[in-house]
């Protein structure tokens, strides 16, 4: 965390101790994310069709499958070494793969 996320974190201690920011709109509610204003209109309704019927994007499963195969590690710690070292080396290629889609992606966009 750099020092703007740990100032902007005390803030909103400080508020919530003090009862600033009870009785807010919507306190208590879940967010609503399905609607993202910084997402052009046609790519939202792609998405939600998308949604709707079900899909998941690659990099949506791949996180998912990355964060089951912690869980097992983390839980498994005394399971057969073998199938330890191969979900070990499973989730590495996954991470990468994941990270490398996003800086892919970063640079398409900056070389526009």
């Amino acid at each position: 965390m750099n020092s703007f996320d740990l100032l902007a974190e005390r803030k909103i201690e400080e508020a919530l101790a003090k009862g600033d920011l009870a009785g807010l709109p919507g306190e208590g509610q879940p967010l609503d994310l399905d609607d993202d204003p910084l997402i052009p209109e046609d790519v939202r309704m792609a998405y939600r069709i998308l949604k709707n019927s079900g899909f998941v994007p690659p990099e949506v499963e791949q996180i998912r499958e990355i964060a089951e195969l912690e869980r097992a590690v983390l839980r498994d710690s005394e399971a057969d070494d073998v199938a330890r070292v191969r979900a070990v080396k499973r989730l590495a290629l996954l991470k990468t793969r994941v990270e490398r889609s996003y800086y892919d992606r970063v640079l398409e966009r900056l070389a526009k």
